[in-house]
């Protein structure tokens, strides 16, 4: 079942983040259907997150797409070669958003190893955002799309983790943001061999 849309409205991003941990993400490209379990999200609390691309409520061509109603695709690049996918959460003009850094695959495997050029399978087929994205056909074209649609969408099959398989640590590549970069923003399933490196 699609995750409804009153689940992106929550206005506490970092309980969305962890939330989506075990949730099932899915494309459906060229008629093709992919995706897996979402094992690693990294959370971005807005304009009050030095590391958030919508710090000091920046908005610009780019990032409006962040202040937009929860429930949408942020997709962006990064260092000009990697798509990179975020969920878009919260209210209308409050810019959280959601990196997704790791699945573990389940649907459409071999098409998912076309993408990535890949003659096996391994986990950094999808390990890290921008292997996500490639590997699950996420590009600009469809940055804004509803997550409603038949595009782009994350569904609730029931798959939990407990608190204590979950960790909460700081994130990846985000030195720029000082202090912000210490918070414990990231959140993982521990041991889970998908999961972007340090997972420890």
């Amino acid at each position: 079942m699609k995750l409804p849309e009153s689940f992106y409205l929550n206005t506490d991003v970092l309980h969305v983040a962890k939330s989506l941990i075990g949730k099932y993400l899915f494309t459906s490209i060229g008629g093709v259907t992919t995706g897996g379990y979402i094992v690693e999200t990294e959370a971005y609390n807005g304009i009050i997150d030095r590391a958030s691309h919508s710090y000091g409520n920046r908005i610009t061509p780019r990032t409006k797409t962040m202040f937009m109603q929860g429930g949408i695709a942020y997709v962006y690049l990064c260092y000009g070669i990697h798509e990179m996918f975020n969920v878009v959460t919260s209210v209308e003009g409050q810019p959280h958003a959601i990196l997704i850094r790791a699945v573990q695959p389940i649907e459409g495997i071999e098409e998912m190893l076309f993408r990535r050029s890949m003659a096996a399978l391994k986990p950094n087929i999808t390990q890290g955002p921008g292997s996500v994205a490639r590997a699950l056909g996420i590009s600009r074209a469809i940055n804004a799309i509803s997550l409603q649609g038949d595009t782009l969408w994350i569904e609730d099959r029931g798959l939990k983790f407990s608190d204590e398989e979950i960790a909460a640590v700081p994130r990846v590549g985000v030195d720029y943001a000082g202090q912000d970069a210490l918070l414990p923003y990231r959140f993982y399933v521990k041991d889970n061999p998908y999961v972007s490196k340090p997972n420890k």
